[in-house]
């Protein structure tokens, strides 16, 4: 990547200098990316591009109000600063409240463990799709569609601030989705899995097995009976624990969610219980190695681990400078942007639920009649209700495991399903292949991981008793 970024680091400085005593905060982020998209769709290619960018923003804050300009034009970068602070300026009429954060001057580059993947040529990108592709559509005359989706994005972002602050801060991040569906008749069931690194392009290499699973999910579930609506006593797998404590909990832990909505800040009240002793929830950016790690947030803020719950008991929430602020609260370094043409918002890193002391086996131990899910194939949440539905999923009889059925969903209140963990493993599993979308930023690379779980009274949609 050229130097075109750090040769302008100290004209990002004097710019600061002169605009600086207008507004009570200024910051201007510029960001270099080198991308890879390639999709493919049954035998048809819909995607294969790569592509080098160049842009930035620049945010201002003047009385609490913000503004906020985004160019790819290095020319105009004059105007873009005159714009965010006049902006500012115009809509600012209350008090500017930052938690304040050391200045901090760092040049710092996410490690790759193996292959940087802008040494892979892209004729072999396209043949490793290729290859996973007809992976999928070999596996069974009863597949009719299948998708491969390929991504790499490596970015490089200088961050300058009126308070002092210079950062220079890269990494890699790369993502592989596979799905495929199956048709019997009008039974259709779809299979999906997803992986996601920054470490190395060799993660996303002989993955066969995990492609081919895809396609079995899909085909047979065709001949699986559907599950009987009901509630049930669940066990469910470390990569739905993910989902579930990244959709359900997590975006709830995000502090601009409650100080914009004071009916949410008051359930989400310090020191409310929320789940057993056991249950210890985290999210930080600061463990090395996942797709949520980095070392600088894009406002400058040194990325730490957060405990949200401890011991069952909310101790914290996420937050940007601002949101610390206005909450009287330490800011966590989580505010985060997409690219440079949306500012940043309080997001999600890596978020877990910390491994327990139960024996997995335990789990089912005595269980007369329950549900045991794995895997998700999708998922919505609405507020404190969520929504997921199984990749797999087998009916739990006398402790062990019976006969598989399809088409399960888990449904319930995030307070009441904490509230409803009966018994945590001692397992555990980071997911890398989460993209989280919110704002309208989507596809923010984020981690997930947990322990299986067993809980109660939780309501499973199937077919009508």
């Amino acid at each position: 990547m050229s130097d075109l970024l750090t040769k302008q680091t100290d004209f990002l400085t004097d710019l600061i200098t002169r605009y600086r005593d207008r507004v009570d905060f200024l910051t201007i982020r510029l960001e270099q990316a080198e991308d890879t998209n390639i999709l493919l769709r049954g035998e048809k290619v819909e995607t294969l591009s790569e592509g080098i960018s160049l842009g930035g923003q620049v945010r201002a804050c003047y009385k609490g109000g913000w503004g906020f300009a985004a160019f790819n034009d290095l020319s105009t970068l004059k105007e873009r600063v005159e714009e965010a602070t006049s902006a500012a300026r115009i809509v600012g009429e209350e008090e500017t409240l930052l938690a304040p954060v050391k200045p901090v001057r760092a040049i710092c580059k996410l490690p790759l463990k193996g292959t940087d993947p802008r040494q892979v040529l892209l004729a072999d990108k396209k043949a490793l799709c290729d290859r996973y592709n007809q992976i999928l559509r070999s596996y069974s005359d009863r597949i009719t569609s299948t998708s491969v989706r390929y991504s790499d994005s490596t970015q490089r972002i200088i961050l300058v601030t009126s308070e002092g602050t210079a950062i220079e801060q890269s990494w890699s991040d790369m993502e592989m989705r596979f799905s495929a569906t199956a048709r019997n008749g009008e039974t259709v069931q779809t299979g999906r899995e997803t992986i996601g690194s920054r470490k190395a392009y060799e993660d996303l290499l002989e993955l066969d097995e995990q492609i081919q699973d895809a396609a079995k999910q899909a085909v047979n579930a065709l001949s699986l009976p559907t599950i009987k609506g009901n509630t049930y006593t669940v066990v469910i797998d470390p990569i739905l624990t993910g989902l579930f404590v990244h959709e359900a909990f997590g975006h709830l832990s995000e502090a601009d969610m409650a100080y914009e909505n004071p009916d949410l800040l008051e359930v989400m009240s310090m020191g409310k219980r929320f789940g057993p002793p056991e249950l210890q929830i985290f999210d930080g950016a600061a463990p090395e190695g996942h797709r949520g790690s980095y070392y600088y947030d894009d406002e400058g803020t040194p990325a730490t681990t957060t405990q949200l719950i401890e011991s069952g008991v909310l101790v914290g929430r996420l937050h940007s400078r601002e949101t610390a602020g206005k909450l009287g609260e330490k800011p966590t370094g989580n505010a985060r942007c997409l690219n440079y043409h949306y500012p940043p918002i309080v997001r999600m890193t890596n978020t877990w639920i910390e491994r327990g002391k139960t024996p997995v086996r335990d789990l089912f131990k005595d269980l007369k009649e329950g549900v045991y899910a794995r895997n998700w194939l999708g998922g919505m949440t609405n507020g404190e209700m969520f929504t997921f539905s199984a990749g797999e999923a087998w009916i739990i009889r006398n402790g062990e495991l019976a006969e598989q059925v399809r088409d399960v969903t888990l449904s319930g209140n995030v307070f009441k399903t904490l509230a409803n963990i009966e018994a945590i493993g001692d397992d555990f599993y980071w997911d890398e292949s989460g993209g989280c979308g919110k704002g309208g930023q989507s596809g923010l690379a984020v981690g997930c991981g947990g322990p299986s779980l067993r809980i109660k009274n939780v309501v499973v949609g199937g077919e009508a008793s």
